[in-house]
């Protein structure tokens, strides 16, 4: 695999794995729950986790029980994952071309990382290598513009977004509805809080694949702005996200 198999921005992943893995957060134990619960996922059971970057939601599955299989495109994540969660498998591929025989798992995951498909090819993909009546589990951390660090955030970093696929547009649920292959989606929302000091707070946001693909300069005086906004909130600044949870099964 490439990164030419990957959407464009998504490629600034490889240099920024280490900021992505120091500053973003992982999930709340209350959203792993429903994700695991959900996906019947535990001992017997195989979960693909797809788009795994640096295992932020590979090592919260382990504790199920179930046998973690990560799959993942960018080779700087994959180092990342390899040493952040060790014995588990991790292979090469997207989530629109898996290496992966048919009816290979009972479940699958994706952290971060739909909206980044391309949708139906993923679906299609996810559902030759799920069983029958396999299940499919979406989750993103989604940062709350309603509390005032995160505008801020928002505010110096949205000038550089462009067509960057996002969360927020609410595209990636065209695929869901385009798609036979696949019930209706069920969701969950839970929130949850992260507390960054000044370097963790530049790593967080640095590792935002459109600001982490800027030219050193440019990075270095956004990461200046973002230690102000640290020093004007005390130092350790309070991050406030929703975790969005949504699952459906295959038909």
């Amino acid at each position: 695999m490439t990164l030419m198999d990957i959407h464009g921005a998504a490629a600034a992943f490889e240099d920024v794995a280490d900021q992505y893995e120091r500053g973003r957060p992982g999930y709340p134990a209350a959203a792993v729950s429903f994700l695991v619960d959900s996906l019947a996922l535990g001992p017997g059971a195989t979960v693909v986790d797809l788009a795994a970057g640096t295992g932020k939601l590979t090592r919260l599955l382990v504790p199920s029980g179930a046998r973690v299989l990560a799959v993942e495109p960018v080779a700087g994540m994959r180092r990342v994952l390899r040493a952040t969660v060790p014995g588990v498998d991790v292979v090469d591929g997207t989530a629109e071309h898996m290496p992966l025989a048919d009816a290979a798992a009972d479940a699958c995951t994706v952290g971060q990382a739909f909206h980044w498909f391309r949708g139906e090819a993923a679906l299609a993909e996810i559902h030759r290598v799920l069983r029958p009546a396999g299940r499919l589990g979406l989750v993103w951390n989604r940062r709350d513009l309603s509390q005032p660090p995160q505008a801020e955030i928002d505010v110096l970093i949205d000038r550089y977004r462009g067509a960057t696929p996002s969360l927020a547009s609410g595209a990636w649920r065209d695929a869901f509805a385009a798609s036979s292959s696949f019930g209706p989606l069920a969701e969950e929302h839970f929130t949850m809080e992260q507390v960054l000091g000044e370097d963790g707070l530049v790593d967080r946001v640095l590792s935002v694949s459109y600001v982490g693909s800027l030219d050193e300069s440019e990075r270095r005086r956004v990461a200046g702005e973002l230690r102000a906004i640290a020093r004007r909130h005390g130092g350790d600044v309070p991050l406030a996200y929703v975790t969005d949870c949504y699952w459906c099964q295959a038909r």
